[in-house]
């Protein structure tokens, strides 16, 4: 059920009222039956919801739900063509101007053709509702009129409760397993006769196994002890070439493409060659996995008397695979939550403030017997949360939720039938759709919300009351699934970008979807298998390449004849004859890392193709009579690298809302008469070139509904006058923007002479960006390569406040010639991020940074909302001004600061004065730097490649420090919270003294091997009595390649010594 019926007919019942209304229409002689599928339509919408309902298990309506799905896509591709053809008469009538009922008689056969097949969709739909007696349809409350309160709690950032861990279960749990994997005794209470050693994670679905290895892997234990950690989500349809590559990617190695397990099993090994790892493999369906793939490689990577050797964690839900894997027993089983722990999980889902958390408590009861219908679940719990974030905070809302008649459904998950059902349930039946179009998607392939809402609007799921409110109502269903938890983002990006989808929460919705989809990939014999005996209307497919699936032929995805989305990730065998016509009803057609070139020029023949995404394929252009596919509304062409320009009749899509040209070679390809697409709102990699007196820019000036744009080549533009021509200013509804330069660095982040931009160059550049003031709603702003001297007027403290008041994301590299940072940005009220990389021609970061207008505004903070500055490659940068001074607030919210790669000679006073929410403080390559001091609020601190630094004092709240060759440290005091301390030069001959002053918990040492030995040598030695105090210590040295093959481990409390260098025998001559 990839649509939902209610939704559906309300669908094809707006195509038909917007049909209605058109007088060529009715020229046509159509408008009667066109109005009377409309009126059956809504007839048969009283009870659709109903059906909706028993279409899940009930085999009998099953049939009907599918007979009347069929007559509904009949009508609509019936519609669009009667669309198209009105669309195409209309122009040819302007064109000549003649009188339209003569102009109509003209294609008479059309007109019957037509009206034939609405006549017998509407006999089709007449014996469809007249069988519907049979079933007793109850006419439920339309969904599509059901109003609910909007979330209470912001979505737009990260959610709080994303990811969270409650209750001492698990942190009991996570130590007892940091404590197997860490324990050397392990590896001898183990049948294996291998150093790999196997600990088992076991249970239902939805538990909690992965939340358990991710809290592992991720301790400072894990981290200190492990030479390299690996996570590898494996799944129940892995593949053994991809299992084996991403195994070697992760490891630092490079896999070449190579399609032989016999070429690439070496190369994992070489890439683990003698170093500790920790190997997650997370839901293990199978183990063939470890044993066919991962086992040998990993064994003949192990270091000798390495320490105990690798680890390996298992997640399953099938005890016999951990069995199969030799795992350590006891297996470790997850358990429920108890209830006290579930009530913390569900109040966290829909907690937003204190107060709110005391309105909750009083519903602890009701709260406490949803939580029993979970079964102590925790995905069940997060997801009934997000049920409940839905709803009023009030005891009426709740009881209705418990008191939901939903119950188990045959053929549901069975551990979660009740809370994905319910929540399922309460969707809107746009969302509904949507929710189950996402449970298609591969799910180790990143597809960012807008391409993912493209597809949503191309399949006709989202409605707006207007065209322009579609991407907008699509982004709020997406955080609407994200609120409900039945998406959850992934952390490394930013603003929700990419989600995923727990795999029981993916069985549930592809249950649902049934026969009318089918997600698969080339290795599952049995799924393939049904291309060639079932129907489907959505189909996403992975071709591997494998040696035990090979690549897919091209011709099998071909007997799909009824497809209405099509997903084709991987490589395709496409023999002569093979085309993309067989797919007519085709929608979505999405393309990725395939070599499909000789399929394109068929692609106009895909007449109702809203979507068409190919990306990182051979292709060289799109067809010249692509203006022929009225209905694109989405082209993706992203890492195409062949294709050099744009067909002249791409300014004929009227439709087109999306176009992606990143990582093509259009660089002159902009056709004339571009500024056409008056419906574009996102446009990326737009080149700027001239062609004679004419430039690329003018064709923006008349876009004005874009929302996001990306332009690059700028350096290419001969006038001011044309980036005026570009209108950014007036773009009222823009967002995102990128302005890009090509670069003129080298690789040591310094301009050479050959390429230094000129002083008539950069005076040009300097004009050309003046004129591209974005509008001030933009949000994201990225400059890259800019050959200024000076930035742009509109980032000037005169005008940035207002240019930029929105501004929350700003990021500038590659400023070749660029002498200082514009002085208007400590003006912005909203940004949070700002990022500075690679800009060699700074050397002095000046009062007017944070100050420019202090007598104008002297009580205003500088940076108020700024969370994160990152200062990168500005090489020659030596002096930063900031006093200690009350009356400049500045930055007090900074939370981390990263400087990298510069010859800042000491940090200001300022910052430790007004910083004060500072936690996190990254210090890499600062080459003259000599003290870090006197910073009260910083948490975390490394320092990296500091050859001059001699003093870190005075860090009160310091917890974490980590110092990699810094040879000339000598000081390190006033440190009281020191939790862990890691120390890492591999040419350290003897500890330095400072190891004696703090009390850090851990010590981790990365040092010489005669420094190592010298440790060894315990009491007796020199070394050893430094830190004998601390409480744990990781001590090792290099050998070769391996970083870690000598260790000393050393446990003061129980006492525990334990080396592999024996009386200095072990080192060899001339360490």
């Amino acid at each position: 059920m990839a649509v939902v019926l209610d939704a559906f007919a309300s669908y094809v019942q707006r195509m038909v009222a917007e049909m209605a209304r058109e007088e060529m229409c009715m020229l046509l002689g159509v408008s009667g039956e066109i109005n009377r599928l409309g009126v059956t339509l809504g007839d048969l919408k009283k009870f659709l919801a109903d059906a909706d309902r028993r279409n899940i298990s009930d085999r009998s309506v099953q049939g009907w739900v599918r007979e009347l799905k069929d007559a509904m896509y009949d009508a609509v591709d019936i519609l669009d063509i009667c669309h198209l053809r009105l669309r195409a008469m209309a122009m040819d009538l302007a064109a000549c101007s003649c009188n339209p009922l003569l102009f109509c008689l003209r294609d008479p056969l059309f007109a019957h053709h037509i009206g034939r097949r609405i006549r017998a969709i509407n006999r089709r739909l007449d014996d469809i509702k007249t069988r519907s007696a049979h079933f007793s349809f109850v006419n439920l409350a339309s969904y599509s009129t059901k109003l609910r309160p909007a979330p209470n709690r912001e979505t737009t950032g990260e959610p709080v409760r994303s990811g969270v861990v409650v209750g001492e279960k698990i942190k009991e749990d996570t130590r007892e397993l940091v404590e197997m994997l860490t324990d050397k005794s392990s590896s001898s209470s183990s049948s294996r006769s291998s150093i790999t050693v196997v600990v088992a994670i076991v249970g239902v679905g939805g538990i909690g196994k992965t939340t358990l290895a991710r809290e592992v892997y991720n301790h400072d234990t894990i981290r200190d002890k492990f030479d390299k950690r690996i996570w590898l989500s494996v799944n129940q349809d892995w593949d053994k070439l991809e299992l084996l590559r991403n195994a070697i990617t992760l490891a630092g190695g490079d896999h070449r493409g190579e399609k032989s397990m016999a070429v690439l099993c070496p190369i994992l090994t070489a890439a683990l060659a003698g170093r500790r790892l920790l190997l997650v493999m997370d839901d293990v369906w199978s183990h063939k996995a470890w044993e066919d793939v991962l086992e040998t490689p990993l064994s003949n990577a192990a270091a000798p008397g390495g320490g105990g050797g690798s680890r390996v964690i298992v997640t399953t839900r099938d005890e016999r695979v951990a069995r199969a894997m030799k795992a350590l027993q006891p297996y470790h089983h997850v358990d429920k939550l108890g209830p006290q722990d579930a009530w913390t999980l569900l109040k966290k889902q829909v907690v937003s403030n204190e107060m709110d958390e005391a309105n909750i408590d009083m519903l602890q009861d009701v709260g406490m017997e949803i939580i029993e219908k979970c079964d102590g679940l925790p995905l069940a719990i997060k997801v009934m949360g997000g049920l409940l974030c839905q709803k009023e905070r009030s005891r009426t809302d709740w009881e209705e939720v418990l008191n939901d008649s939903a119950r188990s459904i045959v053929g549901m998950p069975e551990e979660l039938n009740y809370a994905v059902y319910l929540s399922y349930e309460d969707l809107s039946p746009c969302l509904k759709q949507c929710f189950l179009h996402y449970s298609l998607l591969p799910k180790n392939i990143v597809f960012g919300y807008d391409i993912i809402v493209g597809m949503w609007i191309s399949e006709g799921f989202v409605h707006g009351s207007s065209s322009d409110e579609l991407e907008e109502s699509g982004r709020q269903y997406y955080k609407e699934l994200i609120a409900r938890n039945l998406i959850e983002p992934e952390k490394e990006y930013i603003d929700q970008y990419h989600c995923n989808m727990h795999d029981v929460v993916r069985s549930f919705a592809q249950c649902v979807l049934g026969d009318e989809a089918l997600a698969a990939h080339a290795g599952e014999i049995g799924k393939i298998g049904q291309l060639s005996s079932e129907k489907f209307r959505r189909l996403c497919i992975e071709s591997r390449g494998s040696e035990s699936s090979g690549e897919l032929q091209w011709s099998m995805l071909q007997e799909q004849r009824s497809l209405r989305t099509l997903i084709a990730i991987g490589q395709f065998k496409v023999n002569p004859g093979d085309s993309f016509s067989p797919f007519s009803s085709l929608r979505i057609l999405h393309i990725q890392s395939a070599n499909v070139a000789a399929l394109v020029d068929t692609l106009y023949q895909l007449k109702h193709l809203r979507y068409l995404s190919i990306r990182y394929s051979d292709i060289c252009g799109l067809p010249e009579n692509i203006g022929k596919m009225r209905f694109l509304q989405l082209i993706s062409l992203r890492g195409c690298e062949n294709v050099k320009e744009l067909p002249d009749s791409i300014v004929k899509l009227g439709q087109l809302r999306y176009l992606s040209l990143t990582g093509t070679s259009v660089d002159e390809g902009i056709p004339r008469g571009f500024c056409g697409l008056s419906n574009l709102r996102k446009l990326y990699g737009f080149p700027a070139h001239m062609r004679g007196d004419w430039c690329s820019l003018e064709e923006l000036g008349p876009l004005s509904q874009l929302r996001d744009l990306a332009i690059k080549g700028l350096e290419n533009v001969s006038s001011a006058s044309f980036a005026t021509m570009a209108r950014l200013g007036s773009k009222k509804h823009l967002t995102y923007l990128t302005l890009g330069c090509s670069s003129r660095l080298d690789d040591d982040g310094l301009v050479t002479e050959k390429r230094r931009a000129s002083e008539e160059e950069q005076t040009r550049i300097e004009v050309v960006f003046d004129e591209l003031c974005p509008p001030s709603c933009v949000e994201i702003l990225d400059i890259g390569g800019y050959l200024g001297h000076r930035l742009p007027r509109w980032m000037m403290s005169s005008t940035a406040a207002v240019a930029l008041k929105f501004l929350r994301f700003l990021t500038m590299d590659d400023l070749a010639m660029c002498a200082q940072l514009p002085d208007g940005l400590c003006q912005l009220p909203c940004l949070q991020l700002l990022q500075v990389d690679s800009a060699p021609a700074i050397k002095r970061v000046g009062h007017d940074f944070l100050r420019p207008d202090r007598h104008r505004h002297p009580a205003a903070a500088a940076f108020p909302r700024l969370q994160r500055l990152e200062l990168i490659g500005m090489v020659e940068w030596e002096e930063w001004q900031w006093e200690e001074r009350a009356d400049v607030h500045a930055m007090p919210v900074l939370e981390l600061l990263l400087l990298s790669r510069c010859k800042l000679r000491l940090l200001p006073p300022g910052l430790a004065f007004h910083a004060r929410a500072l936690k996190k403080l990254h210090v890499y390559e600062v080459q003259h730097l000599i003290s870090l001091e006197s910073l009260p609020s910083v948490v975390e601190l490394d320092a990296f490649h500091n050859p001059s630094l001699e003093r870190i004092t005075d860090l009160p709240r310091l917890q974490k420090l980590t110092i990699v060759k810094c040879p000339k440290l000598r000081v390190l005091h006033g440190v009281p919270a020191i939790q862990r301390v890691g120390l890492e030069d591999y040419r350290m001959e003897t500890l330095p003294d400072y190891v004696e002053n703090v009390s850090p918990r851990h010590l981790l040492l990365d040092c010489s091997l005669a420094l190592l030995a010298a440790i060894a040598m315990g009491d007796s030695g020199l070394e050893f009595g430094k830190l004998r105090h601390i409480q744990h210590v990781n001590a090792h040295a290099r050998d070769g390649h391996n970083p870690r093959k000598w260790y000393v481990l050393y446990t003061r409390q129980p006492s525990s010594f334990d080396t592999n260098i024996v009386d200095g025998s072990s080192i060899p001559a001339g360490n």
